[in-house]
């Protein structure tokens, strides 16, 4: 990504923000230069904050702030091939599923919390390394002799409790010259060794050392010396690759990383608002119904095996609750823009 001189955020990140903050790009350069001046991608979000246009986007939602699922989510594939089904999702048995508050009523949520040493909230992020971890445990791969692949794991605890059970793992992030313009680093989301992976609850960090390796990885090149693993996976890291097709073509070459029979189990962002209309910057893609659907024709066509799609968004009041920016804790929906957006899960069964 391209890094203007004149401050310490990139065009992307002003684009990027333009987009999801206020909702259109930049008038002409001059505001895009007025906003390469801020001194952090933090200063960058507070300068829109303050502005009348990121009100006049949001005191809508603000007046508004309960989700009703659009018909398109109740309807089938367009692709008959396609496994679905409509169903409130279940963490217990874990298929290709959005986050719903259901699953943190159940005690598969609080045995996992426990599990990765995190505190039980109703947060999508946490039911996301919830729900690699459950897909995991599904697919039979916490246990010791599994090779497991990491991509952009940030801070997160699944390296260390793929560990303790016994599993090699090799722990991946952006290289720091791809991340230094987006925020991640100020913000502890981004790893750079394994220190940062260290969780001492679930096991030493002599043993962490001993089962964990970390390497720098671009998503969108993953290198070629990184095959045979029994298990894959990533949580919320492919929505920052470029664009959509950029964040399904990772999916597609994550699986080169396995072994015939071997499991990628894939977290993103997900689009509740529309099949149509979506945001697509360098910093964020948010994936729509239709895309996650064109992925899994992809995938069979490959000989692969999506496990069947689940878009049932949640009927409980929690399900309906919209957070807004600045965004609070916790929060299973926020907005983005014009859009409703929550996690979604995947998970993928490489062909043989």
């Amino acid at each position: 990504m391209s890094k203007d001189t004149l401050g310490a955020v990139s065009r992307d990140a002003v684009q990027w923000a333009f987009r999801l903050l206020i909702g259109r790009d930049p008038h002409d350069e001059s505001e895009t230069k007025f906003h390469l001046q801020h001194g952090s991608v933090e200063a960058l979000r507070a300068a829109f904050f303050n502005t009348p246009e990121f009100d006049k986007l949001y005191l809508q939602h603000r007046r508004d702030r309960h989700y009703e699922a659009p018909l398109f989510l109740l309807q089938p594939p367009d692709d008959p091939a396609i496994p679905w089904h409509f169903a409130s999702p279940v963490l217990a048995a874990p298929v290709s599923q959005l986050c719903t508050a259901a699953q943190f009523d159940e005690p598969a949520f609080a045995a996992w919390c426990e599990r990765l040493d995190m505190v039980p909230s109703p947060h999508r992020k946490i039911w996301e390394f919830c729900f690699v971890a459950a897909a995991m445990e599904a697919a039979g791969v916490l246990r010791p002799g599994t090779r497991a692949l990491g991509f952009g794991v940030g801070t997160e605890p699944l390296p260390a409790l793929l560990a303790s059970c016994g599993a090699m793992v090799v722990a991946t992030d952006a290289p720091a010259d791809l991340i230094a313009d987006q925020g991640w680093a100020s913000t502890g989301q981004h790893a750079t060794g394994l220190r940062v992976l260290d969780r001492p609850r679930i096991l030493p960090f002599e043993m962490l050392q001993a089962k964990v390796a970390f390497q720098p990885v671009d998503m969108n090149a993953i290198p070629g010396t990184l095959r045979g693993f029994d298990v894959c996976w990533s949580s919320c890291a492919l929505e920052h690759l470029g664009s959509i097709e950029h964040g399904l073509r990772f999916i597609e070459e994550s699986l080169r990383t396995l072994r015939p029979g071997g499991y990628a189990i894939h977290t993103t962002e997900f689009n509740l608002s529309s099949n149509h209309q979506t945001m697509e910057v360098p910093a964020l893609s948010l994936f729509r119904k239709r895309d996650i659907e064109a992925l899994a024709t992809r995938l069979s066509a490959a000989g692969h095996h999506l496990l069947p799609l689940n878009f049932h968004p949640g009927d409980r009041e929690v399900d309906a609750h919209i957070d807004l920016p600045p965004y609070a804790m916790p929060h299973l929906k926020l907005q983005v823009a014009q859009f409703v957006i929550t996690s979604i899960g995947l998970i993928i069964r490489k062909a043989g």
